[in-house]
């Protein structure tokens, strides 16, 4: 409890920082393209490096990786702090630091993966996964509230601090009173073992297990869809079809954590259906058609609340099923590895996505929905004219082909293997 409420912490300031970030640079460009290059930064090199991350997760101890990603996290923080004071902050200077947090990224989550999953007892692994979509749902709703009430009195310097702040709690935590337990005789195994060899046994059993990989392919997929839209361009259409409203940005966002959170406290207290796999594309069908299609129809602030609530309470329940297969169907001596390919292979399709979101939306639906060819004219119908009509018709496509291929997964002989896990 008290290593999962350490993390949380932390990871509270570097999402405020994230938050007050991607407001900055927004009302500096009016582009969605740059709040996408913000997440690409940040997913290209985690990929690159989730490669490797894995071998060498298994082969260390995880506490020490632990504490160092953070402290190197903490001092692009430091820096961007530092840059901020001299007045010589740029845009580009939050991609660079973007990707280096990236990175540590890549090292520090297949590293709390194993941890959790020594720390936890094999029967609890629903519950756990139900309080770390929780946790992560809290700090959705208490992000944009907290880091605008920290930018409205102390700047974007306040909000840094924070982070700061957060940083030391959470170190000193793990530092003196969390013991992470190793496998001395396994560890010492693999150091004997060349890196590579590691990095491609996780390949290897991924490959083996049809049915595991074509889960985590089509998690992939679904990834690709929201970073298009929700996790990508939400805040820009939001505000472009406020008028520029950042308490309507925070409200929607707000509960969006509120239904991570509804949707965690579920899967923490509720004994979950037996069949995993149908409890993780009933879901994710439910989040896209009645999310994302509802989100792009919205017009009002009602609507989008009722959306934000549709799109994120499914989610916890996605990641506790997909979680549960995992732990029970992956060797423990080898999570670090598996995880890590799972992260590469999972998170490999956000930078993508996040690049054809912020262009699609800059260079294609947006000067599209502005034009009077008849299929603009008739899609105006249904989302409005403006700014933001454009994207919002980008969150009605994602909506719709991420329903039918989640039916289509569900339905696919591939995940046969899967369903009584």
């Amino acid at each position: 409890m008290l290593f999962w409420l350490s993390q949380s912490i932390s990871e509270l300031g570097s999402s405020m920082t994230g938050f007050a970030l991607i407001l900055w640079a927004y009302a500096r460009t009016q582009s969605a393209m740059t709040v996408s290059l913000l997440t690409f930064f940040s997913y290209l090199p985690y990929v690159a490096v989730s490669l490797f991350a894995g071998a060498f997760t298994d082969r260390h101890r995880k506490k020490p990786i632990l504490l160092w990603t953070d402290s190197i996290a903490s001092l692009c923080s430091l820096t961007v702090l530092a840059l901020f004071f001299t007045g010589k902050f740029e845009i580009w200077q939050i991609y660079l630091v973007n990707a280096v947090t990236g990175a540590m990224n890549a090292f520090q989550l297949p590293a709390t993966a194993v941890a959790v999953g020594r720390l936890v007892p094999r029967e609890q692994y629903e519950k756990v996964s139900g309080m770390n979509s929780f946790s992560k749902s809290m700090i959705t709703v208490a992000t944009p509230t907290l880091a605008a009430f920290a930018s409205s009195f102390f700047g974007l310097a306040g909000v840094l601090a924070f982070d700061l702040l957060t940083f030391f709690f959470a170190f000193s935590v793990l530092l003196f009173r969390i013991r992470i337990p190793e496998h001395r005789a396994h560890r010492e195994q693999t150091e004997r073992r060349h890196l590579l060899t590691d990095c491609r046994e996780g390949f290897r059993f991924l490959v083996s297990r049809r049915g595991l990989l074509s889960l985590i392919f089509s998690m992939a997929v679904m990834n690709f869809f929201s970073n298009i839209t929700y996790e990508n361009i939400l805040p820009a259409m939001i505000l472009s079809r406020s008028g520029q409203n950042e308490m309507t940005l925070g409200v929607v966002s707000g509960l969006i954590g509120f239904g991570g959170v509804l949707g965690g406290l579920i899967v923490s207290f509720v004994k979950l259906p037996e069949n995993k796999i149908r409890l993780i594309y009933f879901s994710a069908a439910f989040s896209f058609l009645f999310g994302d299609v509802l989100m792009g129809l919205g017009r009002t602030v009602p609507v989008w609340i009722v959306a934000a609530l549709a799109a994120s309470v499914p989610i916890p329940f996605v990641a506790a099923g997909q979680n549960v297969i995992l732990y029970h169907t992956v060797p423990e001596e080898i999570q670090g590895r598996v995880f890590a390919v799972r992260n590469a292979v999972q998170f490999g399709t956000i930078p993508l996505g996040t690049l054809l979101g912020g262009a699609l939306a800059d260079y294609v639906f947006e000067p599209f929905m502005k034009s009077r060819s008849p299929l603009a004219v008739t899609l105006q119908k249904l989302v409005g004219s403006g700014s933001g009509s454009g994207m919002a018709v980008m969150f009605l496509c994602t909506g719709v082909l991420g329903f039918l291929l989640s039916v289509c997964w569900y339905r696919s002989r591939n995940l046969k293997s899967l369903r009584e896990k």
